[in-house]
């Protein structure tokens, strides 16, 4: 049998970014990309990203949290699955913070409420080795993107948040297509790593509304990396304060680039079900 067969999985989301959660502390399993895409099959399971704990590396943290897109690649950053998996360890008991590790750094939670969390995304990158980006720019804030041969280039702000973010705000979100211009972007040259691609619309200073294709998974409700990149670039580029609501098709998160330079995010999560993973998802995968 698959070592991953009748392993629990619970499915969440944050702001309707679909998360699973695979526990696999103290055990010695391994996951790779095909058995991400075969999770994804299971009934009700499709998700934007698969949280992986893995016993901690680190003193003083809970878990090393792999995260995985859909398509089976790897993802530094999830704000909104990290929320979930604060929530998951934190259930059933009266903790109000811990710290898990990722492959972008520590990260602390915060419990606000039963179904409300924040969590410090780091500091931002913003310098074009750290994006990463193929070649030199003189300025990351300002970068022409063509998509295709026939559309003028797009003016993108690059930050990484975890992940690399390519942030296009434009006057009115409703005239451009993230459809066609997401996958295009995604594998643009200049993105060694691909990247994440976001369209955002500055209601107000302390308002953005913005719409996420993301690497690997496509066009998702919400992404907690891409919301606060994009308060990054926008405060960096005077267009915003340094606080502000961002606006997803799935709901708000709430984002404060601080002092410090740590960008927290918050916002809801909710539980849909827990179950357990069927042998058959796994005929194709090897163990």
């Amino acid at each position: 049998m698959h070592p991953l067969a009748g392993r629990q999985v619970t499915k969440m989301n944050g702001l309707g970014n679909e998360i699973v959660i695979l526990d696999l502390r103290a055990t010695a399993g391994v996951v790779d990309a095909a058995m991400v895409r075969a999770i994804g099959r299971g009934d009700g399971l499709g998700f934007d990203q698969l949280m992986v704990l893995r016993d901690p590396r680190c003193a003083g943290t809970e878990a090393f949290v792999q995260i995985y897109n859909s398509d089976g690649s790897e993802a530094g950053a999830c704000g909104n699955g990290t929320r979930c998996v604060a929530w998951y360890l934190m259930r059933s008991t009266s903790r109000e913070t811990l710290k898990v590790e990722t492959a972008a750094g520590l990260l602390q939670c915060w419990r606000r409420d039963e179904w409300r969390f924040a969590v410090d995304m780091g500091v931002p990158h913003m310098s074009w080795q750290e994006i990463p980006l193929r070649e030199a720019v003189p300025d990351t804030s300002a970068i022409a993107l063509s998509f295709a041969a026939d559309a003028p280039p797009l003016m993108a702000a690059m930050v990484n948040m975890g992940n690399p973010h390519a942030i296009i705000f434009v006057d009115d979100l409703a005239r451009f297509d993230l459809a066609a211009i997401g996958p295009k972007l995604e594998h643009h040259s200049l993105f060694p790593e691909r990247a994440n691609i976001s369209l955002a619309q500055v209601v107000a200073a302390d308002h953005i509304v913005v719409k996420v294709w993301e690497r690997g998974a496509g066009i998702t409700r919400a992404c907690g990396s891409a919301a606060c990149a994009t308060l990054v670039a926008a405060a960096r580029k005077r267009l915003s304060a340094r606080t502000a609501t961002i606006s997803l098709p799935g709901g708000d998160l709430a984002i404060t680039w601080r002092d410090d330079d740590h960008v927290v995010m918050e916002g809801p999560v909710e539980l849909e079900f827990e179950t357990t993973l069927d042998a058959t998802l796994f005929a194709d995968a090897p163990a």
